[in-house]
């Protein structure tokens, strides 16, 4: 399962995609909202996605996953929009028989989703905000025309 929502996210709900008589291990990872970066004060998220894309991009991160680890069971859900501090953004739920592979599988989908899947993130604080790592991404749209990160 591939998700991008706008709507707060079923941690449990996603997670229970994968699991099956299978497996002996499910790895869930959540990424969620913090109140601080760098001594600042953060006091929410914004993430916005060239979501065509962005889907495309999870779907080739899930075969990726897939072929590397033998893998099956793999979800991934992202919120986009406005985050609160607290709440999930990012589920990536992974099941294989043993651990280790499960483990590994995981953190290399969270990874290549971060390297590759055109989703920026505002954070914003009580005295500014900044997009972050968007000049870290270069993506081109359907036509070899460049996209621009959101703050161009």
């Amino acid at each position: 399962m591939i998700e991008l929502t706008h709507d707060v996210l079923d941690a449990e709900k996603v997670t229970a995609l994968v699991r099956n008589d299978t497996n002996g291990a499910v790895v869930t990872f959540l990424g969620t909202t913090r109140n601080n970066f760098q001594g600042r004060r953060v006091v929410t998220l914004e993430y916005e996605a060239f979501e065509e894309m962005a889907l495309k991009k999870l779907e080739d991160i899930r075969q990726e996953i897939r072929a590397e680890f033998s893998i099956e069971d793999i979800a991934i859900a992202h919120r986009i929009g406005i985050v609160p501090i607290g709440e999930v953004s990012l589920v990536v739920a992974v099941a294989s028989p043993h651990r280790v592979e499960a483990f590994q599988a995981c953190q290399k989908a969270v990874d290549r989703l971060k390297e590759t899947v055109p989703i920026w993130k505002k954070e914003v604080f009580e005295d500014g905000s900044r997009w972050v790592a968007c000049e870290d991404h270069e993506f081109e749209m359907p036509g070899g025309v460049p996209a621009s990160s959101p703050e161009d």
